[in-house]
């Protein structure tokens, strides 16, 4: 069965991390709420430079803003604390709204965690929230993949996903950077950037991607543009011999004689002579025409 929804959720994933010994106390003078969350100045919060989302769009963090203004910061942001400031681990999105939103203070969870733990937290987060554009999640996939020794099926289980849906995101790491671009951009979907993995010539790749574009093509016009490709006998269509003025005149003399519809395929040289007949009247008629031709 597919597994949907959010895996294993952030509270278990965040508690897999937190069952180790921690190495020091938090070192903050803000109070601490009964669950756990303070109120940090946001001067002394940092984004997480290692962070896999790389682009946030503009009119989604106005719409944050306007949230955060009216209902404030809802779910509090993940974040480690070192020499003082507080470096985000989950919630740069909520971060970059209440920088917009023109607040003082940000409420925070803290954590003490190594900077493998942070980094492999920050993937699966992104991950599990569908944060990340096609791209941004193969690449973070393929990370958690070769950096931190997980498998297609572990990967599945932690962002609740099935392994199938993991494979067909990293296929998309075998387009060419021009096609992944245009999907980082959002011009082309990622169903339609799937159809073009298997054509290995980028100029061609390139050339479907871009009539793709858009939504200019459904994503199965461009399987069938793909199929056109590798397969180009199928769209040429067979051309019928040039015919003469006579053989053009012989077929319209035969309808008028026939009064039926009289088609003739080929050239002078070869071809065949086609009667039509719709009833047993027509058949009458032309052999009719026939015997008296062999009189």
């Amino acid at each position: 069965m597919i597994k949907k929804g959010l895996g294993r959720g952030l509270d278990a994933l965040f508690s897999v991390y937190d069952e180790e010994p921690k190495s020091k106390e938090t070192n903050t003078n803000n109070q601490v709420s009964q669950d756990g969350v303070i109120e940090v100045d946001i001067k002394l919060v940092d984004p997480n430079k290692n962070q896999p989302r790389k682009t946030f769009n503009a009119e989604s963090l106005k719409e944050m803003a306007d949230s955060i203004r009216q209902h404030g910061i809802i779910q509090p942001l993940v974040v480690n604390e070192q020499n003082g400031r507080y470096m985000i681990i989950a919630g740069e999105r909520r971060f970059r709204g209440a920088i917009i939103a023109g607040l003082k203070t940000v409420p925070v969870v803290v954590k003490h965690y190594t900077e493998k733990q942070i980094k492999e937290v920050s993937l699966i987060e992104n991950l599990q929230r569908e944060d990340l554009n096609p791209v941004e999640s193969a690449k973070a996939i393929r990370e958690l993949m070769d950096v931190y020794g997980f498998t297609q099926e572990s990967v599945a289980d932690r962002i609740g996903k099935s392994r199938p849906a993991i494979a067909n995101t990293l296929r998309l790491l075998s387009l060419t950077p021009e096609v992944l671009s245009l999907v980082e951009k959002g011009k082309l979907s990622a169903g339609h950037a799937r159809c073009l993995v298997t054509i290995t010539n980028t100029d061609a790749q390139l050339k479907l991607a871009l009539a793709a574009c858009d939504n200019k093509m459904t994503v199965r016009d461009l399987e069938k543009a793909v199929k056109d490709f590798f397969n180009p006998k199928s769209i040429v269509k067979k051309q019928a011999p040039e015919q003469s003025l006579e053989l053009k005149a012989l077929a319209n003399n035969m309808k008028r004689v026939f009064s039926t519809k009289v088609t003739i395929l080929g050239n002078d040289k070869k071809g065949r002579i086609y009667i039509d007949y719709y009833n047993s009247d027509d058949l009458d008629r032309i052999h009719l025409l026939i015997d008296k031709l062999m009189r």
